[in-house]
């Protein structure tokens, strides 16, 4: 059974994009792959060696990273709501 299925991904994205079709958003890319990056880290909590997984987290992580400063860049009050809404920065 997948972790992520097509009633959640409609959900994050009528959450952070606006609609559950606005796959495109800036806002819903970055709220799905934080979910993707939150499963996967709780898979290598239990997994150390599965260093391809690892390596896929960090390809992720450095994806969404470039998103969010992106997102910064042309639009900063949404770029603040977006990360206090998903916790990222502290």
């Amino acid at each position: 059974m997948p972790y992520l299925t097509t009633e959640k991904k409609a959900t994050i994205f009528t959450t952070y994009g606006g609609k559950p079709t606005n796959t495109g958003s800036i806002e819903g890319q970055v709220a799905l792959l934080t979910e993707r990056i939150n499963h996967i880290s709780n898979h290598l909590k239990g997994n150390k060696k599965d260093f391809s997984s690892q390596r896929g987290l960090m390809m992720m992580v450095g994806n969404r990273k470039r998103l969010l400063t992106y997102l910064s860049k042309h639009d900063l009050t949404g770029y603040r709501a977006l990360i206090e809404k998903l916790g990222l920065r502290k």
